[in-house]
């Protein structure tokens, strides 16, 4: 009876990062930035204004959770237009300032994915931001509607149906033809899962919607004017909300920037995927270019790939991997298959950390010892041990999608099919991945093949209050925008083109490594906290440069080295940290699909 196959990328899909009711063009109106300059700001459209103010401001009933945190629920209306109507449950956790005497006010955050939890990136907080703003704010997290310890999301009334539907989903992306045909049925599956069995939440699930639900927070919390840190997708939502409430910003920095224009797909965009509009694989392809250009420079003393010629060597693997998967048998695991999509997926996952490229060139070199048939054997022993560990590393971090119902994909469409605008059918996904992939080389159609179950003929729920932009609104006080040079996943260019649109912003570059800027680089991190205390905004056409640099020797005092820990049970445990203490890097959830997906026997 053969083995049975248990795939480490559980369900793939689980998303790239990647809106509705228009906001009619408003007259301009004097507002104070929050730190007393006068500036022209424009104006909250009246109908949205409508929507959020005749909601009744909420009362946050905290109670003591997680060790040092406070919670709270509260019900905020499913459809603003019906504010006496159905509602839906949104939960709220907030670390107290260490300073209340001093206290500014609130700073809300959002980590990320569509998908990613606000409250446990604010209990996080005081591991990654800066002693000074965590003296100063209440940090303020929010679990966006369907996410979390909100209520959730679920677009099939079992598991044993959902893991049916996502059945096709579970490879990193599909490269065969019948790993792609079956990619494409169970895109659709979860399409018309999600448009029938998850509404009415799933139609009303747009970024919009969550925006409305932070005003209503906002004054539920007490402050005028909203504070806001968001990365990655929470680069959308903060977008988001300068443009729907431009004269409600105190200050607001986004990092990891999405273009919110090309997140939507707005005019003749509608049709393209939406992986040709953000272009998130040609910043991983860069990034990945450049650390091989660099290894080879480095010499093999500190990268093995220098014996030979780093960017032939990452292709021959690829090359041999396309041609046929490697399988090793580990005496702990199982036979352990790598096959191509593995290759590439665990290549992106490692270029999200600022120390990735050791894991990257790692890989590659032992990958091409064990796709060589003229290796040694005592060289392929020691690679089938490097390899047999990422494989066992993949296998604990694996997405379950058993026993209990887990919707951390739905809640990623949810938000995505709903915002923006993709292709009709699932099945043109092969082709556009495939043009994609000549356009960026390897990972163009990991990217594509992300949004494949928000083809329109299948994902037909629709968000009428949806916001589709414009995303050029004036803001009360200015936006910071952070952009990372070799940021895998939000290609520098969004955040270039985000400081474009929006007039009132400031853009700050960074010569960092991963994914986002925030703790990767003191003089990054320094701006941001001055940013959010004081207002101060960075020069015009400042660079900061990374602290961790591939190949080269850390600084004296550099920057974090890992990402805090997101599990509240985690955080709780350990309890918060003191003032001074060394500080981790945010935890960012990053729109990775299936990253290190190996497949275990």
């Amino acid at each position: 009876m053969p083995r049975r196959t248990r795939s480490l990328a559980a369900a793939g899909i689980a998303g790239v990062i990647l809106a509705g009711s228009a906001v009619a063009p408003a007259a301009a109106t004097p507002a104070l930035t929050g730190w007393g300059r006068p500036v022209t700001s424009d104006r909250t459209s009246p109908e949205e204004a409508r929507r959020v103010d005749r909601v009744p401001t909420p009362d946050l009933d905290w109670y003591a959770c997680y060790d040092y945190a406070e919670c709270a629920t509260v019900q905020l209306p499913l459809d603003y237009d019906k504010p006496n109507g159905p509602t839906t449950e949104i939960a709220v956790l907030r670390v107290k300032a260490r300073d209340q005497q001093r206290r500014i006010g609130s700073l809300f955050l959002n980590p990320g994915g569509p998908g990613g939890s606000g409250t446990d990136v604010a209990l996080a907080a005081p591991y990654f931001l800066g002693d000074e703003v965590l003296d100063r704010f209440d940090i303020v997290g929010v679990d966006p509607r369907g996410v979390g310890a909100s209520q959730q999301v679920k677009c099939f009334p079992s598991v044993k149906e959902q893991t049916r539907a996502y059945a096709g989903l579970n490879v990193a992306f599909p490269w065969t033809k019948a790993e792609e045909k079956a990619y494409v049925a169970s895109s659709q599956a979860v399409g018309r899962g999600c448009s029938t069995t998850g509404r009415p939440l799933t139609g009303a699930m747009s970024t919009a919607e969550v925006a409305r639900d932070m005003d209503v927070l906002r004054r539920a919390v007490g402050d005028p004017k909203l504070t806001f840190l968001g990365f990655s997708y929470g680069s959308a939502l903060g977008q988001y909300y300068a443009n729907m409430f431009p004269d409600r910003v105190r200050a607001l920095a986004i990092d990891g920037v999405l273009n919110a224009d090309a997140w939507v797909g707005r005019g003749k965009a509608r049709t393209l995927s939406q992986e040709d509009r953000l272009r998130s694989a040609q910043g991983a392809y860069k990034a990945l270019r450049e650390i091989l250009v660099r290894c080879d420079k480095a010499g093999a003393e500190v990268c093995p790939l220098a014996e030979g010629d780093p960017l032939a060597s990452f292709e021959l693997v690829a090359k041999r991997l396309r041609a046929k998967p490697v399988v090793i048998e580990d005496p702990d695991l199982g036979s352990v298959r790598v096959t191509y999509a593995d290759f590439v997926s665990a290549t992106l996952g490692a270029l999200y950390s600022p120390f990735g490229y050791d894991q990257l060139v790692g890989l590659t070199a032992e990958l091409l010892v064990l796709t060589d048939p003229a290796s040694g054997t005592a060289a392929r022993q020691q690679a089938r041990a490097g390899v047999a560990r990422l494989a066992a590393k993949a296998r604990e971090q694996a997405r379950r999608y058993d026993f209990p119902y887990n919707n951390g994909l739905e809640t990623f469409l949810g938000v995505d099919c709903t915002d923006a605008n993709h292709p009709a059918d699932a099945a043109s996904f092969p082709a556009l991945a495939a043009q994609a992939d000549k356009r960026d080389p390897y990972f163009g159609r990991l990217w594509t093949w992300g949004t494949s179950p928000c083809a329109r003929q299948t994902w037909t729920v629709r968000d009428e209050d949806a916001y589709p932009g414009p995303f050029n609104r004036r803001t009360a006080a200015p936006v910071l925008v952070v952009g990372n040079y070799w940021d895998p996943s939000t290609n520098y260019q969004g955040a270039v083109g985000t400081a474009r649109l929006l007039p009132n912003s400031r853009l700050l570059s960074s010569d960092s490594w991963g994914h986002t800027a925030y703790g990767t680089s003191a003089c990054v991190t320094g701006a941001v906290d001055a940013y959010l205390i004081r207002g101060a905004l960075p020069a015009n056409g400042t660079v900061c440069t990374g602290d961790i640099q591939p190949f080269a020797e850390l600084p004296e005092k550099p920057a974090a080295t890992r990402r805090a820990e997101s599990s509240k049970g985690a955080l709780a445990a350990e309890g918060a940290p003191g003032r001074g203490e060394p500080k981790r890097l945010p935890p960012v959830v990053a729109p990775l699909p299936a990253v290190g997906s190996l497949t275990v026997r």
